[in-house]
């Protein structure tokens, strides 16, 4: 048997190559896209916070099951407009944002320099047209990165912002209320189905409750 120190040692040695393995991932992945960073982490925060939302509901033992049966749905549908309106939006003002710089329709005072000294102002704004794609743009590369990263971030943050703020709760709200109509609906139609409606009386026990009063008034006469 190893002594426990080189355990130890191999444990140490197996932990930290993953470590080092994480960082370069993450830096092959995010060092030079840190909008992506931003809208996976983004993304990630919202699963976690669903599962965890989804999983007070079904394991709540003061929720009846037939409450479950409502509530665990619409926190799965919750979830969902959550996760998606965050990653849809934010993904898409990022991937537009990127576009702007690209085309060169959003620059900054470098970037203009180098198109108009190579003549490359009259292909501004077209789809196909791309400034890292252009002869001589060596000597620009990192600026332009720098650039094109700073409105990835903000780009991202606004979309991050109008999703969590604007129009994830608009659109919680919309299906919400369509969700309470149908559970209305469903208690109405279920109420209705399952009326106790009042027994009647029978014949016989009419005559015996007749009976019985009459008894009582005769009884009250006095002679």
């Amino acid at each position: 048997m190893a002594p426990l120190s080189n355990i130890f040692k191999n444990i140490n040695k197996t932990v930290a190559n993953n470590w080092s393995h994480f960082k370069v991932h993450m830096l092959q992945n995010y060092g030079e896209n840190p909008g992506n960073m931003l809208i996976h982490t983004g993304t990630l925060g919202w699963i976690l916070s669903s599962l965890a939302q989804v999983g007070a509901v079904v394991f709540n033992d003061k929720i009846s099951p037939e409450q479950k049966t409502f509530l665990i749905p619409q926190e799965i549908a919750d979830a969902a407009i959550n996760i998606l309106s965050f990653y849809l939006l934010t993904n898409s003002l990022k991937k537009f944002g990127a576009k702007l710089v690209s085309t060169g329709k959003l620059r900054t005072k470098r970037i203009r320099s180098f198109l108009e000294r190579n003549e490359l102002m009259g292909k501004v704004g077209k789809l196909d047209f791309n400034i890292a794609e252009q002869d001589k743009f060596g000597p620009l590369a990192d600026h332009y990165k720098s650039f094109r990263n700073g409105v990835d971030v903000v780009t991202s943050t606004v979309g991050s912002i109008i999703s969590c703020n604007i129009l994830t709760p608009i659109l919680r709200n919309e299906y919400a209320s369509k969700r309470q109509k149908k559970a209305i609906a469903h208690m109405q139609k279920y109420q209705t189905e399952n009326i106790q409606h009042p027994k009647g009386i029978s014949i016989a026990d009419y005559q015996k409750l007749a009976s019985i009063k009459f008894s009582n008034k005769s009884a009250g006469l006095k002679i």
